[in-house]
């Protein structure tokens, strides 16, 4: 049997993911409960799967990244051993933050964060050009961000 979250703990989501480092007494004080239930529900939240970890989230401009790159892929085929390969040999790349399969012109959207455009050169004929299986590479520059996020919209 599946557990389904209610109002609470939908409350407790947001609140995490707001700021995964607030405390269950500050989340209980908050909800106006005691801390144990809060602790029991963030417990239940995470066993069930609707909290897959926990993270701090960086500001990679002052890290020295500044250039993201979407890179639109396609593959030479589509059998299941092209696809396999392709995300096996991608999740190696520690540029590619995100890679997803998709509908449309392309196969795979990656999101790429390097330090500059020099360094997106590097990775593309040091790495993504030595997959035997693509076909084509489109490269999307970002030359600014309006709207960046991993928080979602909790509604029940």
């Amino acid at each position: 049997m599946s557990y389904t979250p209610d109002q609470t703990d939908a409350k407790i989501l947001s609140l995490l993911q707001a700021n995964s480092n607030r405390t269950h007494k500050s989340i209980a004080i908050e909800l106006g409960m005691t801390t144990t239930p809060i602790f029991e529900r963030i417990k239940r939240l995470e066993r069930e799967g609707f909290i897959d970890k926990y993270m701090a989230i960086v500001n990679k401009r002052k890290l020295g990244y500044k250039q993201t790159v979407f890179i639109g892929i396609t593959l030479k085929g589509h059998t299941r051993n092209y696809l396999d390969r392709f995300v096996k040999i991608v999740a190696t790349f520690e540029e590619v933050l995100e890679c997803h399969r998709i509908s449309g012109s392309y196969d795979y959207l990656l999101k790429v964060v390097v330090k500059d455009v020099e360094a997106y050169e590097t990775f593309i004929l040091t790495k993504l050009t030595m997959i035997s299986d693509l076909g084509s590479v489109q490269s999307m520059i970002v030359l600014s961000t309006s709207k960046e996020g991993e928080a979602v919209n909790i509604k029940l």
